[in-house]
């Protein structure tokens, strides 16, 4: 049986625990986590929350729609056990039909086949390897600019998230990202860092930041969120630098560095030249009209 609970009344520590267990699991998908970025979301739960499918959604002229909130990649179904793909189409099924539009991505592990599907492009680097197997595998592109960064006399340390946000409103005008979605970003970051699930690392050059990044650090993940850059940093390898050391801090680890993304040829390539891999996941688009 498969039913509609309102976020109020979910079992949170049967849900988050069938979230941590499952074969495809999430960070983007934790209660506590849904709670930031999402306006408002419930879960569809097979039986005892055997498997889960987190519903985050949205009213705009009292029509009610399903979709996908910023900061949060991929969601769908999960369980212990593989999902079907019949599985898949019967959560599908009970969405309460008072959602009259969805716009939901699928975990990478849930396959579905339909006219309503688009693929998407997220690339991942698996860790369980010593950093000079990794580095090897970079391209030879990427290689030359990590050693043209490393010759410069920069300092990469854990800083501030407001440092960088500062840099970011300096460099970028994130016109895709409204004003509310970045006051859930800083939300967002605060909780992580209470569940000391984030790494905020930046490049110094003569104690002035040119560049940084957010990444999550999961069970399974490290999942890079958000980064800014300046124009000097950009010129200087900067995010290769970034990038680069994160990998080699937690190089021969059981964790997959989650690249988040990108359909944008020029950010793919730059993803794939560390080494990374395709990882395929669906965006599931539908009126119910």
């Amino acid at each position: 049986m498969i039913r509609f609970v309102k976020r109020n009344q979910i079992d949170e520590e049967k849900y988050n625990n069938c979230i941590s267990k499952s074969l495809q699991s999430r960070v983007y998908a934790y209660s506590w986590y849904l709670d930031v970025v999402a306006d408002n979301w419930g879960v569809l739960v097979q039986n005892d929350y055997e498997a889960v499918m987190p519903l985050p959604f949205q009213k705009k002229f009292l029509i009610l729609y399903i979709t996908q909130p910023f900061f949060t990649q991929q969601l769908g179904v999960f369980s212990k056990q593989e999902i079907s793909e019949e599985l898949l189409r019967l959560f599908l099924k009970n969405i309460p039909r008072k959602f009259l539009k969805i716009a939901l991505q699928f975990n990478s592990q849930n396959k579905y086949t339909s006219h309503n599907i688009i693929q998407k492009n997220n690339y991942i680097l698996s860790l369980n390897s010593e950093y000079k197997t990794l580095y090897k595998n970079f391209s030879k592109g990427r290689k030359h600019a990590i050693q043209q960064g490393l010759k410069h006399e920069y300092d990469i340390e854990e800083i501030q998230f407001s440092e960088l946000l500062k840099l970011s409103e300096q460099h970028y005008s994130f016109e895709e990202i409204p004003d509310k979605e970045f006051d859930k970003l800083i939300k967002l970051v605060e909780v992580l860092q209470s569940k000391n699930n984030v790494k905020i690392i930046g490049v110094k050059r003569n104690q002035i930041l040119i560049g940084g990044s957010v990444f999550i650090i999961d069970i399974h993940r490290i999942i890079y969120l958000f980064s800014a850059v300046s124009k000097t940093g950009k010129e200087n390898q900067v995010a290769s630098l970034l990038l680069n050391n994160i990998i080699e801090t937690h190089a021969n680890t059981n964790k997959i560095l989650d690249f988040e993304g990108s359909m944008t040829p020029s950010i793919a390539s730059f993803f794939k030249s560390f080494g990374a891999s395709l990882e395929a996941y669906f965006l599931f688009k539908k009126w119910l009209l």
